[in-house]
């Protein structure tokens, strides 16, 4: 595990551009082992891990723009100019507003099981929200045996035990502050009007029982972004690159060759 300007991170292979991967709620750097072993063997491929994540400092003001600033100023550390962005969840959310905010970091967006904007469009369902999620950790849950409760009920039908297990082990080492801030953040995202004006190349991947991003949604996103390509990936759930790591890798080769 390597550090830079606060955040650690692995980094495999070599290009120009690298694939910087950005996880999401209840993950860290390995959500991404699959693409960091396989396309490192073309790209170089970063992941990292989120403030608060794996070692990372965590922020004092964790936002969207706070989030996507300390990513850009990562990449600057490292001396990288423009990444694609890949990004999983809340992952992609991150890399939607970094691509709006500091377009000049952006080269392309993988988007993986995310949305243009959180679901709930008034502050009831935000809070209404905010408080079934971390409910259980008020009433002295250990993140560990939510994470046992609340992976299984992501994943798609055809999820190994071994992809299971590795999110489960991801998610209990997150801690109860990062996962308040993060809930938080979540649901003040919104770029649903916006998207339409992205002008990088995108890349969306969605997986059939997804419940939490809907492949109807992503579908949607997919007819409204200008320069985007759409794959659904059947039985596959929220952790799309995980659960059918092979296919994703296949579709996203595809995506960064046709780019170089």
């Amino acid at each position: 595990m390597k550090e830079a300007n606060g955040l650690t991170y692995q980094d495999y292979g070599q290009s120009e551009t690298p694939v910087l991967c950005l996880h999401g709620i209840g993950g860290d750097s390995n959500s991404f082992r699959p693409q960091l072993e396989s396309l490192s063997k073309k790209f170089r491929v970063i992941s990292l891990n989120l403030p608060g994540y794996g070692g990372s400092q965590r922020l004092s003001d964790t936002t969207f723009k706070n989030l996507s600033a300390k990513i850009c100023d990562f990449m600057s550390t490292l001396g990288v100019n423009q990444a694609h962005l890949c990004g999983q969840s809340i992952g992609g959310m991150i890399s939607l507003e970094t691509a709006f905010l500091f377009p000049k970091f952006v080269k392309s967006l993988a988007l993986i099981a995310t949305t243009s904007a959180f679901g709930g469009k008034d502050e009831t369902f935000k809070e209404r929200f905010i408080s079934a999620r971390l409910k259980p950790l008020d009433e002295g849950l250990a993140i560990q045996n939510l994470a046992k409760k609340f992976i299984p009920e992501i994943v798609g039908s055809r999820a190994t035990k071994f992809v299971k297990d590795q999110a489960i082990e991801s998610m209990s080492k997150v801690s109860s502050e990062t996962y308040r801030d993060i809930i938080r953040c979540l649901v003040t995202f919104n770029r649903r009007n916006q998207i339409k004006d992205l002008d990088v190349p995108c890349c969306l991947i969605s997986g059939d029982e997804d419940t939490n991003a809907p492949a109807r949604t992503m579908k949607k996103m997919a007819d409204v972004i200008p320069n985007s390509e759409y794959h659904n990936i059947v039985g596959a759930g929220h952790l799309t690159n995980l659960e059918e790591s092979e296919r994703t890798n296949e579709i996203l080769f595809n995506f960064y060759r046709g780019l170089t």
